[in-house]
C-alpha cells in the first residue's frame, strides 16, 4: 500500500447499513470498532483523507517515517477550541463519547502533559490474520503543546493480535468557520504487516469514526453558544 513513500489516499466510503469498524490505534489502535456512522451523518461530518504538506508534526516530532501502515484525515469543527482541546485531552472521559473505547485509566496524577501515560482498552474483530479480541493500548504523550497539537506512542497487545508500535498526532488549528482538526497515524509490527492493505483500511476507519464522533459531541456541546475563531 504504502510502505515509507506517499501516504494512504483513498477516502474510505461511509457505511449505510453497518456501523464504521475501528482500529483506530491513536498508537495505540484505538478503536478496532468504531460505531457505526450513517451516510447522511457521515456527510456532514465532512472528514477526509488527505496527503498535503507532508506528515503532521507536533514539536518538530511526527509518526514514524518508515511504517508500512498509516492514515491521515482531517475535518472541520464549528466548536471553540478549547472545547474540542479538553474533549480530546481528557482522556478518562473518552468512553463517554467514543463508543469504541470500552474503559480507561490515567496511570499518573495531573493535567495531560508530555510523559503522561494512560492505559485504555477496545474491542477487535476477527480477521483474517487475527481472532477477536479486546485491545490493551498503553499510550504514553512524547509532544503536546496546549491548543496546538498532541502527539503520543505505544503498543496496543490483545489475545492474537499486537500492534508494537503505534504513533499517532492530532493539531488544531483556527480558522474561518472553526477549527481545523488534522489527525495522522501509523502502525508498525510484524504481525500487522503480514496484511498492510487490510490494516491499513481499519486504521482508516478508525481515525474518520473517531473525527466524526469528536466533531459531533463538539458540535453538541456548544449549542447555540457564542463561538470565536480568530
Amino acid at each position: 500500500m504504502f510502505s515509507n513513500n506517499p501516504l494512504h489516499t483513498r477516502t474510505v466510503r461511509p457505511l449505510t447499513r453497518t456501523r464504521i469498524t475501528t482500529l483506530t490505534i491513536s498508537l495505540t489502535v484505538a478503536a478496532v470498532l468504531a460505531g457505526n456512522v450513517p451516510a447522511a451523518q457521515a456527510a456532514t461530518a465532512q472528514p477526509r483523507a488527505t496527503h498535503h504538506g507532508g506528515s503532521l508534526q507536533c514539536r518538530g516530532d511526527g509518526v514514524d517515517p518508515t511504517a508500512k501502515i498509516r492514515y491521515r484525515a482531517e475535518t472541520l469543527i464549528n466548536a471553540p477550541l478549547s472545547t474540542i482541546w479538553k474533549l480530546q485531552t481528557d482522556v478518562e472521559r473518552w468512553p463517554s463519547w467514543q463508543k469504541p473505547v470500552t474503559s480507561m485509566k490515567r496511570l499518573d496524577p495531573g493535567p495531560l502533559r508530555k510523559n503522561s501515560r494512560f492505559r485504555w482498552t477496545t474491542p477487535a474483530p476477527a480477521t483474517p490474520i487475527s481472532p477477536p479480541t479486546t485491545l490493551v493500548i498503553t499510550s504514553t504523550v512524547r509532544q503536546l503543546q496546549h491548543h496546538k497539537c498532541i502527539r503520543w506512542t505505544g503498543p496496543a497487545i490483545g489475545k492474537g493480535l499486537r500492534i508494537d508500535r503505534g504513533v499517532h498526532v492530532w493539531t488544531f488549528t483556527q480558522v474561518k468557520g472553526g477549527v481545523l482538526v488534522r489527525t495522522e497515524e501509523t502502525h508498525a509490527g510484524d504481525q500487522i504487516e503480514t496484511n498492510v492493505p487490510l490494516a491499513t483500511d481499519f486504521l482508516g476507519k478508525g481515525l474518520e469514526a473517531w473525527l466524526h464522533d469528536l466533531k459531533a459531541t463538539a458540535e453538541a456541546r456548544t449549542g447555540d453558544q457564542p463561538r470565536t475563531h480568530r
